[in-house]
């Protein structure tokens, strides 16, 4: 190799990954807050990534995310949203929680926040108004509190003759506790069902609160709407089926993962939604004037195989009723 060859070629291996860092330290960073873990937002993580793709961002290509787990502790957020604002991130996405946004919220009064919620962000204050947010957040919101009600009744619809229920919560997301309770109790009275509230913030209060089930003889169990659940899908549902309990959550996970049934809003789009959201705000729209969109999709998901293990059959007006049926 001549000497000029050999100059050229050398000096490409130092050129080359100084230029690959420079175009690292330019990119975009995105922070995302998760409620759970990265393994039990699999379902989420994808549609996340769509929706920036369809705005026109890939991570690792013109964008780099910066994950923050609370791995199931709520008491956790505060630090992980403060963590990044200490960082200078771009944007804070933060799809399905809703005490993950309040934190994001506090955090911050100038970086951009995308949350996905299940209330409605104007009664919370996150925004001014869901046309015009007016400050740094904007999002999606899924309802799914508001069609609790209709868990409950999808219950009773399967065991007619029930005349005791629960409804599970997480005390550690009082906004989602309250919000659920208080619908579910209206829902509870129309029926002619006694409701009784049950507590877990954490996985080892799940066999006190399905013991305390059996307990008062309830002939089912509404999971509430706290994203905390979804990360112990499988356990509850493993736990319904031991203990002979019928339950309903509000995401099709909990249903694909063995659970009896699942009523709710699509979180797969929304979580697209989330993304897109945030990729939009990276070529440069302001939250504030992006309007707060609202779920349109609510999904029914029947588990036949479960039903069979309960000894039950799902009546054939919820059956022609349903979006999907797991087998």
């Amino acid at each position: 190799m001549r000497r000029r060859d050999f100059i050229a070629v050398a000096g490409s291996t130092v050129v080359w990954p100084l230029v690959a860092r420079a175009q690292q330290l330019t990119m975009p960073v995105i922070g995302y807050i998760g409620t759970g873990s990265r393994e039990s937002d699999t379902f989420r993580l994808p549609s996340f990534h769509q929706g920036l793709s369809e705005s026109g961002y890939v991570e690792g290509r013109n964008v780099t995310v910066e994950y923050r787990w609370a791995e199931g502790h709520n008491d956790r957020l505060p630090a992980l949203a403060a963590d990044l604002v200490r960082r200078q991130v771009s944007v804070i996405a933060v799809p399905a929680s809703t005490p993950g946004a309040l934190a994001a919220k506090t955090a911050t009064k100038t970086i951009p926040v995308v949350f996905y919620i299940g209330l409605d962000p104007v009664a919370l204050g996150l925004v001014a108004s869901l046309n015009r947010p007016g400050g740094n957040l904007t999002g999606v919101t899924g309802w799914n509190v508001m069609v609790g009600p209709k868990r409950l009744q999808l219950l009773r619809e399967l065991v007619p003759t029930a005349t005791v229920m629960g409804i599970l919560v997480n005390p550690t997301s009082p906004e989602l506790a309250e919000a659920d309770s208080k619908e579910q109790h209206v829902a509870a009275g129309t029926l002619g069902v006694q409701l009784h509230v049950l507590q877990a913030s954490a996985e080892r209060d799940l066999d006190t609160v399905f013991a305390k089930l059996v307990e008062l003889r309830a002939a089912g169990l509404v999971i509430g709407t706290d994203s905390l659940f979804n990360t112990w899908k499988e356990r509850l549902a493993a736990l319904s089926i031991t203990h002979r309990v019928p339950t309903i959550h509000q995401y099709r996970e909990f249903a694909v993962a063995g659970g009896l049934m699942s009523y709710g809003t699509d979180t797969s789009d929304l979580s697209r939604q989330v993304g897109l959201y945030t990729g939009r705000i990276l070529k440069g729209e302001k939250p504030a004037d992006m309007p707060v969109q609202q779920a349109t999709k609510v999904e029914l998901v029947l588990n036949l195989r479960t039903a069979r293990m309960f000894g039950l059959a799902f009546p054939e007006t919820m059956v022609l009723r349903a979006n999907e049926i797991v087998q």
